[in-house]
């Protein structure tokens, strides 16, 4: 079974910077379209961004286009989400997550993606 690792959750200020990662042993990674949702409490899992299998096309959530960054390293099974000038209504838990198919463009609908790591913490005081 596939198994995500999201790392680099944490408190920060606002106005301030936080790198999220995610990890996988799958041989497969490079194949597959992966995206970053994320659940604040009372409020459904929403997406924030998304990125090709070769990583050349982006998607981005409106509210957090110009702020963050999505990027992957397939050499070594990595996907990274940069997060600037951080605001506190971006707290929640932030997930990393899988398309279902190979080869699949990017997506911003949940259903598009069937394999979720366990999440990261993400707190931005105000």
């Amino acid at each position: 079974q596939v198994q995500l690792v999201e790392s680099g959750g944490g408190l920060v200020q606002a106005g301030g910077s936080l790198g999220l990662s995610c990890t996988t042993s799958e041989r497969t990674f490079g194949s597959y379209a992966m995206g970053w949702f994320r659940q604040a409490p009372g409020k459904e899992r929403e997406f924030v961004s998304a990125i090709s299998w070769g990583g050349r096309n982006t998607l981005y959530a409106d509210s957090v286009k110009g702020r963050f960054t999505i990027s992957r390293d397939n050499a070594n099974n990595m996907l990274h989400l940069q997060m600037n000038s951080l605001k506190p209504e971006d707290t929640a838990v932030y997930y990393c997550a899988r398309s279902v198919r190979s080869w699949d463009s990017p997506s911003y609908r949940r259903d598009d993606y069937n394999t979720w790591g366990q999440g990261t913490q993400v707190t931005v005081s105000s």
